[in-house]
């Protein structure tokens, strides 16, 4: 067993894992997931340039929630969206006080990390 520390959002997590020996119990392939169509390029290019500070996922998960609206006057960490990952629900928050200029993603969405969900001014 390994014993690892994983840290998220500033949180420590203790993890131990455990090593098998893979060739004795052959694991089947799970089946893959349908991929989602792609978003509609003229909203994605509408709202990009709607704020001049972006506001993106630190890791890829789903959508859970939107806690925020076009036009809230938001503080620096206050949750615009939160992403579940994992069965953990991520709080992503504003980088700096500003007002909530797009919102560039739906409840249920899948987001890469990295991926815009929002803009402010």
């Amino acid at each position: 067993m390994k014993s690892y520390t994983i840290t998220v959002n500033g949180v420590a997590y203790d993890v131990t894992v455990e090593e098998t020996n893979a060739a004795a119990a052959p694991v089947a392939a799970p089946k893959a997931a349908p991929k989602a169509a792609p978003k509609a390029a003229p909203k994605a290019a509408a709202s990009a340039g709607a704020g001049a500070v972006k506001i993106t996922a630190g890791a890829a998960g789903k959508v859970f929630k939107i806690e925020a609206a076009v036009g809230k006057a938001v503080k620096a960490g206050d949750p615009v969206v939160i992403v579940e990952a994992m069965k953990m629900e991520i709080p992503v928050v504003a980088p700096q006080d500003g007002t909530i200029a797009s919102i560039d993603c739906a409840v249920g969405d899948a987001v890469e990390a990295g991926g815009l969900l929002a803009t402010m001014n």
